[in-house]
């Protein structure tokens, strides 16, 4: 009699709230953890950072030689064990799957690694452009949901503040699942596509300039109208009667402002309509919009009211011009004082490279966001509140991915970190939904110890790369990459 053939059984992953049953030969529903041949396996590789110095002393470039690890032992100090691809504390009972020690320059040290499962969680985004993306405070949206927000506008850039807790739970099911992929994109340096209420629709890639109502930037403004006067004035002296720089915040007015004033440039009976701040400088002229200066002008005469006579003449030369040299005509008054468009002479075109030259590459930057609650840090120490007080105090270092993060003063764990800097695909997600981001907590072993921190854990860093599974974890981790780091970064555990 034939036997009934019988199913492997599925595994439980407990590595998140979602607690997959997982069949032989399949992933979890984060696409993080699988079931392989009755074994929990960490699909992404533990990522190592290996500091390499070529001839002179410079890095290699970041991620130039991103392999499997080849089992290579090198100097301690030129090692560092990432977060990414080392798994999680959760349910948050147990240590961090690596506690790792090291040796610096004659000091233990001790780093502490994990994949945070952060439901408290965003993105900044800086978007390099004078274009007027959306109304301070409308909604951003992915695939039609809202992710977000525009928020205060900085000089020469737009800001959006996408994600948080709000969007991820606080909203209907495919909100928080579209607000999690789409952090999960931006974060992981992938072109996103988002839409503002009343505004524009923007693709946004870490590091790559943004595309605008599918125009793509080349630059961010060299300064606002005022500023750019300020900079050029001498250069234009004897060359133009009368200079403009449009500019949706503060618009500059050669011969009213002060900059002018202190060379001897002469009035020139121009009169602009918006609000006067301070001698030439000029708020409010057009609406915001994604035209001159960041304006919803075309014609950038529309800003003119009449000529003085008392100060203006017949053949009276005008150069207006956006703050980014993109946008710039040439007039003569005729015998009506009127203005009149002619070709621009070669004289003036040099000042327009010259505004060129000095403006900044257009791109888009990822900061990702995120609170370290009390589930990681139990990770760290049976006792988290010391370990919020260590990093306080700046005893204990934070790092995402090895990569600087940046903690906000004030209560809790609070950390920024530049996606560009960490190493590709650093961050994972789990559906409940969650963004699950790498971060490591380095500091002196003595201080470890002080904070109560989990000593019996601890493991030589030679053994760390050398394993494949940390002494917490309890699933195998499916392979090693090394990596170097951004040549921008400190070594994450050098000492100050």
């Amino acid at each position: 009699m034939q036997q009934p053939v019988t199913k492997p059984e599925k595994i439980r992953c407990d590595a998140c709230p979602v607690m997959c049953y997982i069949a032989d030969g399949r992933s979890g529903a984060c696409d993080r953890y699988a079931n392989e041949a009755g074994q929990l396996v960490r699909l992404d590789p533990l990522t190592i950072l290996q500091r390499r110095v070529e001839a002179g002393g410079e890095l290699v470039p970041f991620l130039d030689d991103e392999r499997e690890w080849d089992g290579d032992i090198v100097a301690s100090n030129s090692m560092f064990v990432t977060a990414v691809g080392a798994g999680t504390t959760y349910p948050d009972y147990k240590p961090a799957p690596f506690i790792v020690s090291s040796e610096i320059n004659g000091v233990d040290m001790v780093t502490v690694v994990t994949e945070g499962i952060f439901s408290y969680c965003g993105a900044k985004i800086k978007i390099d452009t004078d274009r007027h993306l959306g109304p301070e405070r409308n909604l951003v949206r992915a695939n039609g949901e809202p992710v977000g927000h525009v928020t205060t506008g900085e000089y020469g850039s737009q800001m959006l503040s996408l994600g948080g807790v709000h969007h991820l739970t606080g909203g209907g099911k495919k909100e928080g699942r579209v607000t999690c992929a789409t952090l999960l994109a931006l974060c992981n340096g992938e072109a996103t596509e988002l839409t503002i209420d009343e505004g524009s629709t923007i693709i946004v890639e870490a590091n790559k300039p943004p595309i605008i109502n599918g125009i793509e930037e080349e630059r961010m403004r060299v300064g606002c109208g005022s500023a750019t006067v300020g900079m050029f004035a001498s250069q234009w002296k004897g060359l133009v009667d009368e200079v403009v720089v449009v500019d949706d915040h503060i618009t500059g007015v050669m011969s009213e402002h002060q900059a002018g004033k202190v060379i001897g440039w002469q009035p020139s009976g121009i009169k602009i309509k918006g609000r006067r701040s301070t001698p030439g400088r000029y708020f409010q002229v057009a609406d915001p919009g994604t035209g001159w200066g960041g304006t919803d002008l075309t014609d950038p005469l529309a800003i003119l009211g009449d000529f003085n006579a008392k100060f203006a003449s017949r053949g009276q030369s005008l150069l207006m011009v956006s703050t980014t040299g993109e946008q710039f005509a040439y007039f003569e008054l005729n015998e009506n004082l009127l203005p009149v468009e002619m070709e621009i002479p070669e004289r003036l075109k040099p000042s327009i490279v010259r505004i060129e030259e000095n403006c900044e590459p257009a791109l888009c930057s990822v900061l990702f966001m995120g609170g370290a609650g009390g589930s990681l840090r139990a990770g760290v120490t049976e006792n988290p509140v010391k370990l919020t007080r260590s990093v306080q105090q700046a005893i204990t270092r934070v790092t995402c991915g090895g990569a600087p993060a940046y903690r906000w003063p004030g209560g809790g764990i609070t950390v920024m970190s530049d996606v560009s800097r960490m190493p590709n695909n650093s961050f994972g997600y789990v559906p409940t939904p969650a963004l699950v981001a790498p971060i490591e907590f380095t500091v002196r072993r003595e201080d470890y110890e002080a904070l109560g921190g989990h000593m019996d854990h601890i493991m030589p860093l030679q053994e760390a790369v050398k394993g494949m599974t940390g002494p917490q974890n309890d699933h195998i981790l499916k392979g090693q990459r090394k990596v170097h780091p951004s040549a921008e970064n400190p070594w994450p555990v050098d000492l100050d």
